[in-house]
């Protein structure tokens, strides 16, 4: 799978692509009342991201802009968005009421997912200190290093590889008010390197004392994580646990029921898996029940017999 719609929402509000540069900017919605995207071609583009988002802050009023969202820009599959960070930190003054930002709504004909080159996110949660929800789609050259953030309550975080540093950096933030966290970890192919170990302050729970929506997905290391969920201190508070998209077979399955309850929880997303007709069935007996939404649609078959082998994530390249 690839990824071949931009977003249709951010913050509760409705995707509007703010008009290109050879369009007419005329009988714009209200500013408060979409999420904004603003972005220009990835080929050959012959007006710059920052061009665009000037027109944009000129045609509607900055400030009461709500969310806001960054698609491709110039040349993304070569270049960084050093110069659509700076912009947005120049606005920062300007756009006093915006709580959500993702950085990279960028299609797989824009630009594929592992292709997209990201840059140091840090100074944008800095600057933006009321921002409620931060996502970004693409892992390469992502730098995503501690901070501590009072108000952010969703962080997602879109990759084919999720380098293990950017793991780390999320991990020892202070993120106090975080609610919802959505790691897509990739595979290893595309520069993920995260070990369970990486992610045991997550599982742990005791950063991050306020997450109720916890997400940890297309991982060609599903089965390991769901072991550690298992018996992880994190999951009793959970309302809802996702390790949808990756290579999740019967073997994470089993550990995941014959460990700690999981009929707490409001939703289990497993969807895109290598789980069998027999124990997708036990799942469902053992949790719908109690009132557990499963998800365990989209079921996949490996390339190969192999107990291990032959499975592969949603998304990748």
């Amino acid at each position: 799978m690839t990824i071949g719609d931009h977003l249709q929402e951010l913050h509760g509000l409705p995707a509007f692509d703010f008009p290109g540069a050879d369009a007419k900017a005329d009988g714009l919605p209200d500013a408060a009342s979409v999420a904004w995207r603003v972005g220009v071609d990835s080929y050959e583009s012959e007006e710059e991201w920052e061009e665009a988002f000037a027109r944009f802050t000129a045609a509607v009023d900055p400030t009461q802009v709500r969310a806001l969202i960054v698609g491709s820009w110039s040349d993304a599959y070569d270049s960084g968005p050093s110069e659509v960070f700076s912009a947005l930190l120049a606005a920062r003054e300007r756009l006093p009421r915006l709580r959500a930002l993702f950085v990279g709504d960028i299609t797989f004909e824009e630009c594929e997912i592992s292709w997209i080159h990201q840059g140091d996110v840090t100074p944008l949660l800095g600057g933006f200190p009321d921002l409620l929800e931060f996502g970004v789609r693409g892992g390469q050259d992502l730098v995503f290093d501690a901070v501590r953030h009072e108000s952010l309550r969703t962080v997602r975080v879109e990759t084919g590889g999720l380098p293990v540093q950017v793991v780390r950096g999320i991990a020892a933030s202070e993120l106090p008010a975080l609610e919802h966290l959505d790691l897509w970890l990739g595979t290893s192919w595309y520069g993920a390197d995260a070990e369970i170990a990486d992610l045991e302050p997550f599982l742990a729970g005791t950063r991050l004392p306020r997450l109720r929506r916890l997400a940890l997905r297309n991982s060609e290391i599903q089965d390991e994580i769901a072991a550690a969920l298992a018996a992880a201190p994190v999951v009793e508070r959970l309302d809802a646990l996702d390790l949808s998209m990756g290579t999740l077979g019967d073997r994470g399955a089993a550990a995941l029921l014959e460990g700690q309850p999981l009929t707490h929880l409001k939703k289990l997303d497993l969807h895109h898996h290598f789980i069998s007709e027999a124990m997708a069935e036990r799942i469902r007996r053992s949790l719908e029940p109690a009132g557990v939404a499963v998800d365990l649609d989209d079921e996949q078959k490996p390339w190969d017999d192999d107990e291990d082998g032959g499975r592969f994530t949603a998304v990748a390249e």
